[in-house]
C-alpha cells in the first residue's frame, strides 16, 4: 500500500522544497501536484521538489491531456524524468468537467468527450515512446468509456469518485472497472479526511461537512484510530486491489500516525 500526497506549492521556493523534504522524511511515496490555472504549473514545481529530495516520487495530478499537445507533454515529461533521476510518474486524464474555460484561455481545443479520451491515449503513447525510462502511467477515469480506455493504457487507474462516495459506490466502481480492464488492474483511491480533520477548501467551496460525510458513510473518511484505519486500508487492498491512496496535503500530518502503522503492517 502506497500513500501519496496531493499538494499545491507553497508561496516561496524555500517553503516548497522544505515541504517536499518533510513529506519524504515522513515516508510518503510520492508528491502529486495539480494541473490547474489557479495553481503553480506542476512541471516546474515538481522539478524544484526533485532537486531537494532523493526517493520521493513526483507526479502530475492530473495532467489534463487537452491542454498540451502530445509532443509538448513528452518534452516536459522528459525534462522532469531526467532532473529527478527517473522518479517522475505521469498522472493524466481527460480534464476536469469545469476545465473547458482553462483550455480556452490557453488557446487549446477542448473537444467532445471522445476527443478528450483520444487525447489521453495519444499523449500516453507519445510519452511511453519518447521518455526514457518510460514513467508509470496513472490514468484518472470516471465513466465506462474512460475506464475502458484506461484499461488499455494505464499501469493503474485513479478512481474519480466524489467525497460522498460510499463503500458500496467504491466496490461497484471497482467491479465495473474490472469488467473492462481485467483482474490484474490496480487502483488509487482518494481520501478526503482522517478522523476530525478535513481539508480547509471543503468549507471554502461549500463542500460536504464532517457530519454530512459521516451520515452518508463516505469511503474517503478514515477512522481517527490508526489501527482501525490500517485495517480498513488493508481490507480494501486485498478485496478491491486498491494499492494506493492519496491524502490531501493539509492532512499529511494528521495521516502520519496511520502511515507509520501501515508501514509496520504487512499486507495480508
Amino acid at each position: 500500500m502506497r500513500v501519496v500526497v496531493v499538494e499545491a506549492p507553497a508561496r516561496s521556493g524555500a517553503d516548497w522544497t522544505a515541504r517536499a523534504r518533510h513529506l519524504e522524511e515522513w515516508g510518503f511515496g510520492s508528491l502529486l501536484v495539480p494541473d490547474t490555472l489557479w495553481t503553480t504549473s506542476p512541471f516546474p514545481a515538481l522539478a524544484a521538489a526533485a532537486a531537494t529530495t532523493t526517493t520521493l516520487g513526483l507526479r502530475t495530478w492530473v495532467a489534463a491531456a487537452p491542454l498540451r499537445t502530445p509532443a509538448a507533454l513528452t518534452r516536459e515529461c522528459t525534462a522532469l524524468q531526467e532532473l529527478s533521476d527517473g522518479r517522475f510518474e505521469l498522472g493524466i486524464g481527460p480534464g476536469r468537467p469545469d476545465a473547458e474555460e482553462e483550455a480556452r484561455r490557453l488557446g487549446a481545443s477542448w473537444g467532445s468527450a471522445p476527443d478528450r479520451i483520444a487525447a489521453v491515449e495519444e499523449s500516453v503513447a507519445a510519452v511511453r515512446a519518447g521518455v526514457d525510462p518510460a514513467p508509470e502511467v496513472i490514468v484518472s477515469a470516471a465513466g465506462p468509456r474512460m475506464t475502458a480506455a484506461a484499461g488499455r493504457m494505464a499501469d493503474r487507474i485513479a478512481l474519480a469518485l466524489g467525497p460522498t462516495a460510499t463503500e458500496a459506490d467504491l466496490t461497484a466502481t471497482v467491479a465495473a472497472a474490472r469488467e473492462s480492464c481485467g483482474p490484474a488492474m490496480v487502483f488509487t483511491h482518494s481520501l478526503v479526511g482522517v478522523g476530525e480533520a478535513l481539508p480547509s477548501w471543503f468549507a471554502r467551496t461549500g463542500g460536504p461537512t464532517l457530519a454530512e460525510l459521516r451520515r452518508l458513510g463516505s469511503a474517503g473518511l478514515l477512522p481517527a484510530d490508526p489501527g482501525r484505519a490500517v485495517d480498513l486500508l488493508r481490507e480494501r487492498e486485498e478485496r478491491l486491489g486498491i494499492t494506493e491512496v492519496t491524502v490531501p496535503g493539509e492532512l499529511a500530518e494528521a495521516f502520519a500516525p496511520v502511515l507509520a502503522r501501515l508501514r509496520l503492517s504487512p499486507a495480508r
